[in-house]
């Protein structure tokens, strides 16, 4: 079975790792107000499969995040600072290093 759904969401939108049972582990989106519980296929190979999609869907969420809010990311190493402290014999810095 197939479908589609456009949800956004809301103020107190989260997601969360829990267990259903203590063989079924879940990832659960907490829209605000809709819910949606991503499972494990229920074939050999499903764990895999659902950790393949999880490390793909933090991957795009991250690139979505960064693209609509990058002043809320860390700067990339190109771009952090370049300073470094060099110490002298007595561990201070010295002057002109």
């Amino acid at each position: 079975m197939a479908f589609n759904v456009s949800c956004s969401p809301g103020n107190d939108a989260t997601a969360a790792f829990m267990r259903v049972t203590p063989q079924l582990p879940a990832l659960v989106l907490y829209l605000d107000p809709v819910n949606l519980a991503i499972q494990l296929p229920p074939f050999p190979g499903g764990t895999l499969v659902l950790a393949k999609f999880c490390r793909e869907l933090a991957r795009e969420a991250a690139k979505l995040a960064a693209e609509i809010d990058p002043d809320g990311e860390p700067a990339p190493p190109e771009r952090a600072p370049r300073h470094r402290l060099v110490t002298g014999d007595d561990g201070d810095s010295g002057g002109g290093y």
